[in-house]
């Protein structure tokens, strides 16, 4: 009879023995069908202009974005985020509703590309469409400073989310931050015959600095921070509330982002919403990683399958992630070990 004590029977190394017990013990794996590209598709490109503070991506022609949603729609992914970069910009964001705006003409041309295979979403938002960088429209308040105005952006947001369903989107991710946006969108998009289009609202979007080479990818114009609309991030139980808000409005999907600094976030929300929950690693996250691998500090491809298993193992359902087509490949290369599960 064996003299061990009974706590030394348990030995947790063994299921770290070598790479197939380790898959076989992972408790979170990545798949392809987790995984959403976001991509940006300019005004009046003939050909990818790349974005120097995001190595690896671009922001597109019609041409070359029909391309990568074929690739990515190939790789297995769950779908495509658009983003559009128009040429002119005015105070209201007009370009955000015109038919023949990129934007829409983008999404168009993704879901004939897609044709059922992956879903089609499209930012519901102004920034990217205002001379002045912000979400929304703009007044003066009370000490004669410009302020976006919540309810003046609704009825913009309202007219973005029908143009985007009449080109064909499937999803709408409304990440504006305005109070009541995911209500009056779904009552907007139910009452014109669209209930089949989902909604994705940015319940959780904080006032970052990861955002910064977003801001380049999409030509901002902005000066100044979205501190008024976009939420603090010192506060955890301020989400809570957002997300439930969302989630009564009609909310399909909830979001967090950004993903990496938001994990206890992330990880709260995941554990009480009643919908699908998706987290963006961020224009930021993306640049710290492709720039520490480029001086060879980190191993990169272990940085990335890391990064975007904690953020599924704090519990989102669906990554947006800038590496997403690459990482899919990865999954699904024959004898590679399900990111999670190796080293």
């Amino acid at each position: 009879m064996s003299t061990q004590s009974p706590d030394r029977r348990n030995r947790p190394r063994r299921l770290r023995a070598n790479p197939a017990v380790r898959a076989l013990a992972a408790e979170t794996r990545v798949h392809p069908g987790d995984l959403v590209l976001p991509v940006f598709v300019k005004e009046g490109l003939t050909t990818p202009a790349p974005i120097a503070s995001m190595p690896g991506v671009v922001q597109h022609s019609r041409a070359s974005l029909r391309a990568a949603v074929e690739q990515a729609a190939d790789a297995g992914l769950a779908g495509v985020m658009l983003f559009g970069v128009p040429l002119v910009r005015d105070a209201t964001g007009s370009g955000a509703t015109d038919p023949a705006g990129i934007l829409n003409v983008a999404i168009a041309d993704a879901v004939a590309v897609a044709r059922g295979r992956l879903v089609v979403m499209a930012d519901l938002c102004l920034d990217e469409f205002t001379d002045h960088g912000h979400c929304g429209v703009l007044r003066v308040g009370p000490d004669g400073e410009l302020v976006v105005d919540n309810d003046a952006t609704l009825d913009r947001y309202v007219e973005m989310a029908l143009a985007q369903a009449r080109a064909g989107a499937h999803l709408v991710g409304l990440s504006g931050m305005m109070d009541f946006q995911t209500g009056v969108v779904r009552d907007a998009l139910d009452e014109a015959g669209f209930g089949d289009v989902l909604v994705l609202a940015y319940a959780a979007k904080y006032a970052s600095a990861f955002y910064g080479p977003f801001r380049e990818a999409v030509d901002s114009t902005l000066v100044g921070d979205r501190k008024t609309y976009q939420m603090d991030p010192a506060n955890r139980r301020e989400a809570a509330r957002e997300v439930a808000a969302d989630v009564e409005q009609g909310a399909d999907v909830v979001m967090v982002k950004p993903a990496l600094a938001y994990l206890d976030v992330l990880a709260d929300v995941a554990a009480s919403s009643s919908v699908p929950v998706a987290a963006y690693q961020v224009s930021g996250e993306y640049a710290m990683v492709e720039a520490a691998a480029a001086n060879g500090w980190i191993d990169r491809r272990r940085a990335i399958e890391e990064s975007v298993v904690s953020i599924r193992r704090a519990g989102a359902d669906l990554v947006l992630t800038y590496w997403a087509t690459e990482l899919a490949g990865w999954l699904r290369e024959p004898a590679a070990i399900p990111a999670g599960g190796a080293r």
